[in-house]
């Protein structure tokens, strides 16, 4: 559950470009021949290459910060890049069926998630995320992961953009060591999780393999709260993704959540676990 490898909107799914990113490429696309600049004689000057440039342009690339202040002043568009791009949807590279939930995402109050299949995609790394894009199947190509690895780290800053949202998460123990792209992958993967615990507003709990049934045997979960406190819930499969709205099942998922957060370690001893799969500092 989260942008589009299992747990994070699905797999194989090929993202369509959002109608921001598009009219932003046009602006772009628009200054740079009004500056009787080439893609290729625009690249050095911005410091990026001209298939990024060409990505961006046509609206299938989320430009960088750094990309939108460079061509503002290259182009000296007047303020036009940087205003298109403040209405930029923090989307891109994600399932269209993951996109409903990543926007409730960006001003949620609270998000509860468990995981039993992979590390939670806000919690990734981006070398753990870029192995699961390398091994999905069918294959991606090398744009269509740079794109999807970009548009996950863009939703990672999630837990430094807003420290004022409470986030729990809940990882099976087995997810954790399992040696997804390697040791020094998960020692790195252990390492970064650790880092986001010190955050006041973040939860982590293992859940143990140790631990026999639990209430979270029926799949991966997330819940959320909004602004005006109305609760959502979003469970994932292999191809597929549900929204849900509906309070009475929201509220059997939120007695579930609460079953496994007391069934989990505690905050301390996954912490502890942590530390131990990280090895020494």
């Amino acid at each position: 559950m989260t942008d589009e490898v299992p747990g994070e909107g699905a797999v194989g799914s090929e993202p369509e470009a959002s109608d921001s990113l598009k009219a932003f490429g046009e602006v772009v696309k628009a200054f740079r021949k009004r500056a009787g600049l080439t893609q290729e004689q625009f690249a050095p000057l911005v410091g990026y290459s001209v298939p990024t440039i060409a990505s961006i342009e046509q609206g299938r690339r989320l430009p960088s910060a750094d990309f939108v202040e460079r061509a503002e002043e290259v182009l000296d568009a007047f303020g036009v890049i940087r205003g298109a791009a403040k209405h930029l949807l923090r989307t891109p590279g994600l399932a269209k069926w993951f996109r409903h939930w990543a926007k409730l995402e960006l001003t949620a109050a609270t998000l509860y998630t468990y995981e039993n299949r992979l590390v939670p995609g806000l919690l990734q790394t981006p070398a753990y995320a870029k192995t699961l894009f390398d091994e999905q199947i069918p294959a991606l190509g090398d744009d269509e992961i740079e794109s999807k690895l970009a548009a996950r780290v863009e939703r990672m800053k999630l837990l430094t953009d807003r420290p004022h949202t409470i986030y729990s998460f809940i990882i099976e123990e087995h997810v954790l060591r399992r040696q997804t792209g390697g040791s020094e992958i998960m020692r790195e993967q252990a390492a970064h999780i650790l880092d986001i615990c010190a955050r006041r507003n973040i939860d982590v709990q293992i859940m143990p393999q140790a631990r026999g049934h639990h209430a979270g045997m029926g799949g991966p979960l997330q819940l959320l709260e909004t602004q005006d406190n109305k609760w959502y819930a979003y469970c994932e499969g292999q191809r597929a993704a549900h929204l849900i709205a509906d309070a009475k099942e929201i509220s059997i998922l939120q007695k579930r959540y609460a079953r496994m957060r007391a069934q989990a370690l505690s905050f301390e001893e996954s912490v502890s676990l942590l530390r131990e799969m990280r090895g020494a500092p």
